[in-house]
């Protein structure tokens, strides 16, 4: 069920990604002759009025074929020239190539939206164990405490403590808790320990040196609570990406971490197994990384394609067919040197383990 399942999140992401450019091409009047996913020779092909649609054997991509891609091409017949690519406007065709990330941002929207009207798991605000030697416990708090506000602010869920604590400057905080139905307030001065944030780097952080209990609860969100917190999460996690991409090219993160498909087969697997709310989520994580990494300016991809129209929109005129083809071609020798590292981490991830 685990690998069915991780086929499916393969396939919806590269359908909804090429769905975006289908959907607009059709909107704009082009032409499309041909809509696949996937690559190479083709597995169940089937043709609806006048485009092909393509399952093809390499399941590491897709495509829309347009009708006049090529600018340099003469097209003589009017009707055809009216529903060519290369001769629909500018905006038009920028559209078109950034549908392709917008529907996987929106893609994501969804998904996480879906997640919030199913069901939120999240730990309830109970200690389950007081570490020896660091302020908590020196103050008297012992496992099974409810914390229930911290200096007046109510408390709900397990990580609006550690936020709060790890924001708060390492300045005393004072807990509201409820011990087996009576009410104590403690006040805690926590200590500073350096630690590590998600991107590896070292930060100093308060803590007082409490773990959770296992206390997980379910929040369900109404359908407009649910559109707005999809939004939210949806741009946390796209600010995330850029921030990790960036820190990628600074080397403060390990390029070692960079994954490819067998890392995404492998963590859809376990969340898979994990139940369908964290098999959404991991999909929405990772159609939000597809739609950013489609967007660099790399030719080949979309990105790459944007950035000639941006230099058409200043220039007058499009780029020549010659210097697209040389930085095309570039483009195309750094994707296959970006695979091919990220199937090497893989690989040495499984040897490892």
């Amino acid at each position: 069920m685990s690998v069915i399942a991780a086929i499916i999140v393969f396939g919806l992401l590269i359908f909804f990604h090429e769905l975006g450019h289908f959907v607009f091409a059709k909107m704009f009047g082009v032409y499309v002759e041909k809509f696949s996913i996937g690559f190479g020779p083709s597995l169940i092909t089937r043709k609806t009025k006048e485009t092909e649609y393509t399952i093809s054997a390499i399941p590491l991509g897709g495509y829309v074929k347009m009708f006049g891609e090529n600018p340099d091409e003469e097209i003589e017949d009017d009707e055809k020239k009216h529903r060519s690519f290369s001769h629909k406007p500018l905006t038009q065709r920028f559209f078109i190539v950034f549908a392709g990330p917008l529907f996987n941002f929106l893609l994501a929207f969804l998904l996480f939206s879906a997640v919030n009207m199913m069901g939120t798991p999240k730990l309830e605000p109970v200690v389950g164990s007081v570490q020896e030697n660091m302020p908590a416990y020196s103050a008297g708090i012992t496992e099974g405490d409810r914390i229930v506000a911290i200096d007046g602010n109510e408390i709900k869920y397990w990580s609006q403590i550690s936020e709060y604590i790890r924001n708060n400057n390492a300045q005393p905080v004072t807990l509201e808790i409820n011990r087996n139905g009576e009410l104590l307030e403690i006040t805690v001065k926590p200590t500073i320990t350096e630690t590590k944030n998600i991107f590896g780097e070292k930060v100093s952080v308060g803590l007082i040196g409490i773990a959770p209990a296992n206390n997980i609860t379910t929040i369900r969100y109404n359908p407009v609570q649910s559109v707005y917190l999809g939004l939210e999460r949806t741009y946390e996690i796209s600010k995330l990406t850029i921030v990790g991409i960036v820190k990628i090219f600074q080397r403060i993160v390990p390029a070692d971490n960079i994954g490819g498909p067998i890392l995404i087969f492998q963590m859809a697997q376990e969340t898979a197994s994990a139940g369908l709310n964290s098999l959404l989520m991991f999909m929405a994580v990772i159609s939000i990384n597809l739609a950013i990494l489609n967007l660099l300016p790399i030719p080949i991809l979309d990105g790459g394609h944007l950035f000639f129209y941006l230099i058409e929109a200043l220039k007058g005129k499009p780029v020549s067919m010659r210097t697209r083809e040389v930085t095309q071609m570039i483009g195309l020798a750094l994707l296959l040197a970006l695979m091919a590292f990220a199937f090497y981490n893989d690989i040495m991830r499984i040897l490892s383990n």
